[in-house]
């Protein structure tokens, strides 16, 4: 491995590591991912894993979204959406299997995080 090749990829593994420590993930989801935890694997910056379906996002052409969430993570979640320019949905628990709607009148979206 050249000298370039070994700064990338050390500079890879300590980012890595970083938002494993910092990322968004609930405590129980930290001890579940070493023993095959069912809610997917720790997403850095606490933007929520895949099985928090994002089914419709929409960005309204006057302003505002829509965006209807579903959780097919085998267990209760908590997540928000993160709004540019607006207010965020505030955290809201989903149960599993269960959908869920939010709208703003303006503002446009950003993304689906855990609290």
């Amino acid at each position: 491995m050249n000298r370039i090749t070994s700064v990338v990829a050390t500079a890879a593994a300590a980012a890595a590591l970083t938002a494993g420590l910092t990322g968004g993930a609930t405590a129980a989801d930290r001890a579940d991912a070493g023993r095959g935890g069912s809610a997917g694997p720790v997403t850095a910056a606490g933007t929520a894993p895949a099985c928090i379906e994002r089914t419709s996002v929409t960005n309204k052409p006057g302003g505002g979204v829509r965006v209807y969430l579903r959780n097919f993570c085998g267990k209760t979640m908590r997540v928000k959406v993160v709004v540019k320019n607006w207010s965020d949905s505030g955290c809201k628990s989903m149960p599993n299997r269960s959908g869920w709607v939010f709208q703003t009148v303006g503002g446009r979206y950003d993304r689906v995080v855990v609290c």
